[in-house]
């Protein structure tokens, strides 16, 4: 018994940390805000389809999971990734949320990137965009140096 309940407590730990970050990824907008004004870093959001876009894929393969986008990453940005699977379950709220930034986006395919800056106006809070991009072929050095041009506007 006292196993199970281990076991039950490990599972629904991981499960909450699952929702709130994927290897560096938070999948919270509102945590991801808050971290971008603490910090003067823009977020970086990952509009994909994890576990059926092919280009969704093959960008994570070539470019996200690589230690030299992980440095830029840790340096430059907030990521944030808005998931919308097909296999994979989601919470209702990260549904709400994603969809939500999808429309505010407009995202008509996938994988979309939008680079933007985060901040508080009369209460409400302000998205300046800086710019949106994809898959860019070649692996992590020429999708930095496209992403690079945002983060000089």
């Amino acid at each position: 018994m006292k196993n199970i309940l281990i076991v039950c407590t490990l599972l629904i730990s991981s499960l909450t940390l699952y929702s709130q970050e994927n290897d560096g990824w938070l999948l919270n907008f509102d945590k991801a805000a808050e971290l971008s004004m603490k910090t003067g870093k823009p977020i970086l959001a990952n509009f994909t389809g994890s576990d059926w876009c092919g280009w969704c894929i093959r960008l994570k393969k070539e470019v996200f999971v690589t230690p030299a986008f992980k440095k830029w990453a840790d340096e430059n940005v907030i990521l944030l990734e808005l998931d919308y699977p097909r296999r994979t379950p989601q919470t209702e709220e990260i549904k709400k949320q994603n969809r939500e930034l999808q429309q505010f986006f407009k995202v008509r395919g996938y994988p979309t990137l939008h680079m933007f800056n985060v901040g508080i106006a009369e209460g409400k809070t302000q998205i300046t965009s800086l710019g949106k991009t994809g898959y860019v072929a070649g692996g992590p050095t020429p999708w930095i140096a496209n992403a690079n041009n945002y983060l000089k506007k």
